[in-house]
């Protein structure tokens, strides 16, 4: 009965229930969903940090469970206020959230939240409303999670994501993308499928290249389209290129190399909104 009383007493708000055994089945499946960055067997993923978890109560994702670490329990109030009174809420001990959570700087409350994963002919006709951005082999997440949100601050239609591109789950794409990835359309395919399907809707299929290509400004970027960004090193595979209507460049510098594919992909997305406009 002690145990019980100086445990209330610590604890800031009667919902967040203590858990202090790694075995917890909630903790574990916390734990795996981070360290695999996949969805769950029922489409749940996790999510750390309060600015993240916030933006995906906005975004209107359901949340199974919430955890907080013992060290930031008195930060809890504003976001138990904001979660419905089905959504779990647990109370971990700091050496048991840090080894759930992967972050080197965990900020004290991690989530599973519900994702819904579109299929790709979802996300090809969201097109209509933009932009499709096509993603082919970008395998570093933080360059991933700069394409979601500009694609999202830039009007992306929607986003496809190639074999051999970083999931979208993994817990650092999530946290460059600033929650963008919460509220794209996007879906993961394998590119001869969403080829076949982008040609069948008409959508004109645009690559973009280091230094040989149409300068960006000098290119059509208007009606439906496929915008493509290759990988950080080897870019665009050569039968991709082969497919494609044109080839963009953006001008550069000519001992640049290349820019980063996250960069690349800013720019393009910014040109087409401007001349949308």
């Amino acid at each position: 009965m002690k145990k019980a009383t100086a445990t209330r007493e610590r604890d800031p708000n009667t919902r967040l229930r203590r858990v202090e055994g790694r075995h917890n089945a909630l903790v574990k499946e916390l734990r795996r969903a981070f360290s695999r960055g996949e969805l769950t067997s029922d489409g749940y993923c996790a999510i750390e940090g309060f600015r993240i978890l916030e933006e995906a109560i906005r975004s209107g994702l359901r949340l199974r469970a919430v955890f907080f670490s013992e060290s930031t329990a008195t930060r809890a109030e504003r976001l138990l206020s904001q979660l419905g009174a089905q959504v779990e809420t647990l109370l971990l001990p700091d050496k048991l959230f840090s080894g759930a959570v992967p972050s080197y700087a965990p900020q004290g409350v991690a989530a599973l939240a519900r994702w819904k994963e579109l299929p790709l002919e979802e996300a090809l006709a969201k097109s209509k409303a933009g932009p499709l951005l096509v993603v082919a082999g970008v395998q570093d997440p933080g360059n991933l999670g700069t394409i979601l949100r500009s694609a999202e601050a830039f009007g992306a239609g929607g986003v496809v994501l190639g074999e051999g591109t970083v999931s979208p789950f993994n817990p650092k794409v999530v946290r460059a993308s600033a929650g963008s990835v919460f509220r794209l359309p996007v879906a993961r395919a394998k590119l001869s499928d969403a080829l076949a399907l982008m040609k069948e809707q008409g959508l004109r299929m645009v690559a973009t290249a280091s230094h040989k290509g149409t300068p960006l400004d000098q290119a059509k970027l208007s009606g439906p389209l496929a915008i493509f960004i290759g990988s950080e090193g080897a870019g665009l595979s050569r039968d991709l290129i082969k497919e494609m209507d044109e080839v963009v460049a953006i001008p550069q510098a000519p001992q640049v190399e290349s820019l980063n594919a996250g960069v690349a992909a800013s720019i393009v997305l910014y040109e087409v909104m401007r001349q949308r406009k």
